[in-house]
């Protein structure tokens, strides 16, 4: 294994892997460790785990940006760390399950937050980090930023980081992606589903905030058991997601929120001059701006 640099050693070192900011409602999580590329060392991925878990048991906040220091988003695991323990008596068996035990857990964590999370991708996110914006429910990323999974390339297919990949997009897309390793344009990711949209770069953590902030206005209940009812149904055949959704929809129906905002939407429609008829369901004329 290649020594790592004394210097980058010690910034690493003195510096926390995660940072945590605030904007009002916004939690923003960066990952910290430019000089190994943001790479989820067990350090970042126990750091992750626990300010997530900080966050969702935080009412005030109700989105998250996850975001990155440096030139690139994240490269993965750490395959520094991971190499030296094929020195352990077993070769590194129990610490190899361990590390990708706890970031599968991680992965299921963000999918099971309560609040929206939205990945603000700068640079290159590959295997694991790959899988990180796969698991965020939102992703805006950087013109310039690229994704792959390429473990293929040494011998090391990304079968965790599949897990996440395929259930973003279309399978095609995915074994592609999969069986080269090779580098995909965030023109392309955008196009086939793994992130929102692109934007100028520098602009990405601005125009994710944004979205959050956009998101964080909306009523956090509601917010909360979309997200729930949304990655739930994706896992039912049909006739088990409608009876599902139904009995969601109907409970909703009963919240203040509802009440309220259902209130409001037809003395809205009934005002002198306006054209929306009051039986219509809002629902059918608010166009999408995440596409």
């Amino acid at each position: 294994m290649i020594a790592q640099p004394a210097a980058a050693r010690a910034i690493e070192t003195s510096a926390p892997v995660l940072l945590r900011e605030r904007d009002k409602h916004i939690a923003i999580l960066l990952l910290n460790r430019p000089q190994a590329r943001n790479s989820l060392s067990e350090a970042l991925l126990t750091a992750l785990s626990g300010a997530i878990a900080e966050i969702a048991a935080d009412k005030t906040i109700r989105a998250v940006v996850l975001a990155a220091n440096g030139p690139a988003f994240c490269a993965g695991h750490d395959l520094k760390e991971i190499t030296a323990r094929r020195s352990d008596a077993d070769d590194g068996r129990d610490y190899f399950r361990h590390i990708i035990t706890i970031c599968s857990a991680l992965m299921q964590q963000i999918v099971n937050l309560p609040q929206p999370v939205i990945a603000a991708v700068q640079g290159v996110a590959s295997a694991a980090g790959c899988q990180l914006v796969a698991s965020c429910d939102l992703a805006i990323a950087s013109a310039a930023a690229k994704f792959a999974t390429p473990g293929v390339d040494i011998g090391l297919f990304c079968s965790t980081p599949m897990v996440a990949l395929s259930r973003n997009v279309a399978r095609k897309h995915a074994m592609g992606m999969l069986l080269t390793g090779e580098m995909i344009a965030a023109q392309d990711a955008a196009r086939i589903g793994l992130i929102n949209r692109a934007v100028a770069p520098g602009e990405e953590r601005k125009a994710a905030i944004a979205l959050a902030k956009k998101i964080a206005a909306k009523s956090s209940y509601v917010l909360k058991i979309g997200k729930q009812a949304f990655y739930r149904q994706a896992e039912m055949g049909l006739a088990d997601a409608y009876a599902y959704a139904s009995e969601v929809m109907s409970e909703n129906m009963m919240a203040r929120d509802a009440e309220e905002g259902i209130r409001a939407f037809i003395e809205n429609a009934m005002r002198p001059g306006r054209t929306a008829d009051a039986h219509d369901d809002p629902c059918c004329r608010t166009r999408s701006r995440f596409a």
